[in-house]
């Protein structure tokens, strides 16, 4: 476990990393003796400091959903990060890919929330009652740790490696699909990249939901009517850079797109 001083340096490091689009080396390495609990402190603090600066929290959204990616880092469950008011970007304008580090984008279910969701003991059926409507959406990942080397500590400290959000303007209600089979395709500057369905999403995005909402708990928090939940990717995240436009095309939801640019070279 970390001492306070450590942690603030841990805050100021990815702080520093992400105004500079200058990645850092792993906090796993920097900081031998970083565990879970340090990590969710060190996001907890990285948000209340955007907080303070004016962002307004918006939701949460859920990682490591694919069996393959917790395998990958040796753990059985997800993680989460926070959704601020600053990383959503309206449809049809660009990402400056230039303030960011590595990123890569994810085709995901957008949950918006009517009703709250406080666990501990949140059930599907709750989710399911508690959300207003889903939406199609691609999600931004981008590590502030350089090349991805990324343990489960560094990405939870890293706000769950969030970035930028992109949601769809075409409302659909839970009754209205089958969540569980949710067909999706993403699409880069017109080539086919990817293909998936929402069960990749620990067999359904509801789960993810509900296992944010009682993970929640557990730190004292919860969920609130208004808040967009990302529940995870559908397919394998793509990297992407300037000059790039990327498409999700969904099933019964519709579909969304965004560009990156370069704004240094305008």
């Amino acid at each position: 476990m970390l001492v306070e001083t450590e942690r603030r340096r841990a805050v100021d490091a990815l702080t520093d990393a992400e105004r500079r689009s200058h990645p850092i080396d792993p906090l796993s390495e920097t900081f031998p003796s970083l565990d879970l609990n340090d990590a969710y402190e060190i996001q907890r603090l990285s948000v209340e400091d955007r907080l303070n600066a004016g962002a307004r929290l918006q939701g949460h959204k859920v990682g490591l959903t694919a069996r393959a990616m917790q395998e990958q880092l040796n753990v059985n469950e997800p993680d989460y990060g926070h959704l601020l008011s600053d990383m959503f970007v309206l449809e049809g304008t660009e990402i400056a890919a230039d303030e960011l580090c590595s990123p890569r984008v994810e085709p995901e279910i957008a949950f918006v929330l009517g009703n709250e969701l406080v666990g501990p003991g949140v059930t599907v059926a709750d989710v399911l009652r508690a959300t207003e409507f889903v939406l199609p959406a691609l999600e931004v990942i981008d590590s502030r740790i350089a090349d991805w080397r990324i343990t489960l500590c560094d990405t939870i400290a890293d706000n769950a490696s969030s970035a930028r959000v992109v949601l769809g303007g075409s409302p659909v209600a839970v009754d209205a699909l089958d969540l569980r089979l949710v067909g999706v395709v993403l699409s880069r500057n017109g080539k086919l990249e990817e293909t998936g369905a929402s069960g990749a999403v620990l067999g359904n995005p509801v789960s993810a939901v509900c296992w944010l909402a009682n993970k929640l708990a557990v730190f004292g928090a919860g969920l609130q009517a208004g808040q967009v939940v990302m529940p995870g990717s559908c397919t394998r995240a793509i990297a992407v850079g300037p000059g790039d436009q990327v498409r999700a095309d969904f099933d019964g939801l519709g579909f969304v797109s965004v560009s990156f640019a370069d704004h240094r070279a305008a």
